[in-house]
């Protein structure tokens, strides 16, 4: 499971908390009902410009507001889109699901984050988006954790495949933050910009309609801003939400970015947002403080660099080489691809599943794995998340959302080794 079981008064009161603890998170867990369990079945590092999603039009400074009361409306609206997916509590922590109301939303409550911690606990507002990211990312709608990619029956020595329409759902993804909206840019150029598209998550990433969230706090792990991803939503949305809640009124200021955002907004009460409405959102976004920061002048060139450097044995001895950083990773999109047959030997399926460059089989070839060691392992993930990602698809490959530092057990955190990284190559240097 993602999380293990936690511990919860029977009504979430302050000052009571929901805890998590953080253990391996291989298993992966999927949504109850979004998501079907087969086989039943200003830093330059970043360039969103480069990854913008086609079926996006251009941004506009058209904005409405939509008040608390109408929400539900707003809902019942984006209903007629498709299944509605956004952020609910299971099992002690923020997990993206099946939404059928705001009272399924995490409304109260906000997030307390360090490394190799989480949990939940009662916030002194009603806040409907208090919280911030949770274990899980929208990649697990886009990239399935598990796809059969084909199937074939044996009959009278014959070999038939049977196709599989692998059909798209269309979903609308509610409470989507900037840091993720990034992310599923990310994920837009490996998938496909490239050579070779891949039909599965074009199709699921043509039929989301997105509803962002600006956030109005940052847990204390994120680091967006060294990232250039956030706190602001800038692009890659159909709404964007701004939460307002400033003496006594509690309302959302809605951006309006797409043609289809604008038809639904059209279908349920709203009026234009006055000055004093757009300058209050603009304080929720102004308002958002980082407790941690990455130096990203030079990094690709930096960790080149020191592939030697002593650090990577100290952080080696620490990591468990779980690979939960890896599948909390809103971009990181390793696979594998195996076969299975049943005992009569009928039938044959190939499937993909989601991997990890943590696993000593992932790197395995004829002779053995090239990263058998845990060093190797960990330098080969940073690398390429800070580095080599920039040669590959023009961009890093983190977007500052903190999820690895939360939920590695261990608390290993990616902006401290960087940074130690740094300045070892300053004393060398010097």
């Amino acid at each position: 499971m993602l999380v293990s079981p936690p511990t919860i008064a029977s009504d979430v009161g302050s000052p009571e908390y929901m805890d998590c603890k953080v253990s391996n998170v291989s298993g992966c867990a999927e949504p109850s009902q979004t998501q079907p369990r087969e086989p039943t079945e200003k830093v330059s590092l970043f360039r969103p410009q480069t990854c913008h999603f086609e079926l996006t039009v251009a941004m506009t400074n058209e904005r409405v507001v939509v008040e608390i009361k109408d929400l539900e409306q707003l809902f019942d609206a984006l209903r007629q889109w498709g299944s509605l997916v956004g952020p609910t509590v299971r099992e002690g922590a923020i997990a993206y699901d099946s939404v059928t109301a705001i009272s399924d939303l995490p409304v109260g409550l906000i997030d307390e984050q360090e490394g190799g911690m989480y949990r939940l606990r009662k916030s002194n507002d009603e806040r409907v988006f208090g919280c911030t990211v949770g274990p899980q990312s929208w990649k697990r709608f886009l990239f399935p954790p598990n796809l059969r990619l084909w199937k074939a029956n044996r009959t009278i020595g014959n070999l038939k495949k049977v196709e599989d329409s692998h059909e798209a759902e269309k979903y609308v993804f509610i409470g989507v933050r900037s840091c993720e909206l990034h992310a599923i840019a990310i994920q837009d150029k490996v998938f496909m910009k490239g050579e070779y598209s891949d039909p599965v998550y074009k199709a699921r990433r043509e039929g989301a309609f997105i509803v962002a969230v600006n956030c109005s706090r940052a847990s204390s792990n994120c680091f967006c801003e060294s990232m250039n991803t956030g706190p602001r939503v800038t692009f890659g949305f159909d709404l964007a939400l701004t939460e307002v809640l400033e003496d006594g009124a509690h309302f959302f200021v809605v951006q309006i970015g797409s043609d289809r955002g604008r038809s639904i907004i059209e279908a349920i009460p709203n009026h234009a947002a006055t000055e004093s409405e757009s300058n209050a959102a603009l304080r929720v976004s102004e308002a958002v403080r980082m407790q941690k920061t990455l130096v990203t002048d030079g990094i690709k060139e930096l960790l080149y660099q020191n592939y030697e450097n002593p650090r990577w044995a100290e952080v080696a001895d620490r990591c468990l080489t779980c690979g939960n950083c890896t599948l909390v990773c809103p971009t990181c999109f390793c696979s594998a691809v195996y076969d299975v047959t049943d005992l009569a030997g009928k039938q044959a399926e190939r499937w993909r599943k989601w991997d990890s460059c943590f696993s000593v089989d992932f790197s395995y070839i004829h002779g053995g794995s090239i990263r058998p060691s845990p060093v190797s392992r960990y330098r080969q993930w940073m690398t390429h998340k800070l580095g080599t990602w920039i040669d590959q698809f023009g961009t890093s490959g983190c977007v500052g959302c903190g999820r690895c530092i939360t939920w590695c057990p261990v608390g290993i955190d990616l902006t401290e080794e960087a940074q130690a990284i740094r300045e070892t190559e300053k004393i060398r240097i010097d």
